[in-house]
């Protein structure tokens, strides 16, 4: 792995630089392995009294190595861009004079320890572990660095939304698969956070020119281009959930105001200076979106209790009588 970083005017690198670039800070990313564990013990009418936190616990540390090791490598690689970034131009890899070799091993470290926490849960958990390690060198390195490509970036990168669901639902069950709806609906809701990151980001730089330095393929993008791609990553999400939640338990379909809700006020803060957007593991800090979230999950759990006949209006193929 080779780096045009410039050591000179650098200062020497210590060990919490080493730490800084696997951004432990971010391991908050990976509770979204969890909608994959719940969605696989209600589908597949799993027995509660069956379930294993432990198991859960060590999927979600298996998944905070492996991410930590593409982080790692995000890291290094994107130096020479960061500089550019009102705020990454602080990162360690930009101002201290990291060694390669260290950063190499500390990538294999993490990916290594990812990998074997993950064959200690089931072979198809180590299998999508594998998947999204793999991403991470998609997304990062050339000859692909697929994140220098617009949209294509995005949906490279979100994609891992949707290995984290799976990773989730196969630690419940390893035997079968989640619907296609929802694998695909979730990977849309990913895309829809990717690309309300990138226009945050982009509105904060405020310079195109110097946007397209920090991220190439910021040279074809615009904040209208941006925003539109958001709202149709959001319009395919709430499509293909609301299949699924057709499909599987009518009374859901209550939770989808909110679903709605939480998309619209998402792009709001993304209109923030300084946006949490750009920086989701700093998301807990809007408390206007938490409770949103949190009526979004109530909402869930309330409907997956209860029996509303009238909404079998929406799937009956039977006209409506005005006699």
């Amino acid at each position: 792995m080779k780096s045009s970083n410039n050591p000179s005017n650098k200062r020497n690198s210590n060990f919490k630089d080493y730490i800084r670039i696997a951004r432990l800070d971010h391991w908050i990313k990976n509770l979204f392995i969890l909608p994959g564990v719940f969605s696989a013990m209600v589908i597949t009418k799993s027995k509660w009294e069956d379930f294993n936190l432990g198991l859960v616990i060590l999927a979600l540390l298996a998944t905070s190595f492996v991410a930590s090791a593409n982080y790692v490598i995000n890291e290094w690689l994107d130096a020479k861009f960061d500089k550019f970034h009102p705020v990454k131009k602080n990162r360690p890899v930009v101002v201290a004079d990291l060694k390669v070799q260290y950063v190499l091993v500390e990538y294999a470290v993490f990916a290594i320890a990812g990998i074997v926490l993950s064959c200690f849960i089931n072979k198809v958990f180590a299998i999508m572990a594998l998947w999204l390690l793999i991403m991470g060198i998609i997304y990062n390195v050339k000859p692909f660095r697929t994140k220098d490509v617009p949209f294509i970036d995005v949906l490279s990168e979100s994609i891992n939304n949707m290995i984290r669901l799976l990773m989730g639902w196969f630690v419940i069950a390893s035997t079968t698969i989640p619907p296609c709806s929802i694998i695909i609906g979730y990977w849309m809701c990913g895309a829809f956070l990717m690309a309300t990151k990138r226009f945050a980001e982009y509105r904060m730089i405020g310079d195109p020119e110097r946007a397209g330095l920090y991220r190439k393929s910021f040279k074809l993008y615009t904040e209208s281009s941006l925003l539109v791609s958001a709202m149709c990553y959001a319009l395919i999400a709430t499509f293909l959930i609301g299949v699924f939640l057709i499909k599987y338990k009518i009374e859901l379909l209550i939770s989808i105001p909110f679903l709605i809700a939480l998309f619209g006020k998402y792009i709001a803060i993304s209109y923030k200076e300084d946006s949490a957007a750009q920086k989701p593991e700093k998301l807990y800090r809007e408390k206007g979106l938490m409770l949103l979230t949190l009526i979004f999950i109530v909402a869930l759990i309330v409907a997956s209790f209860i029996q509303l006949p009238w909404l079998q209006v929406f799937t009956s193929t039977d006209f409506i009588s005005l006699r």
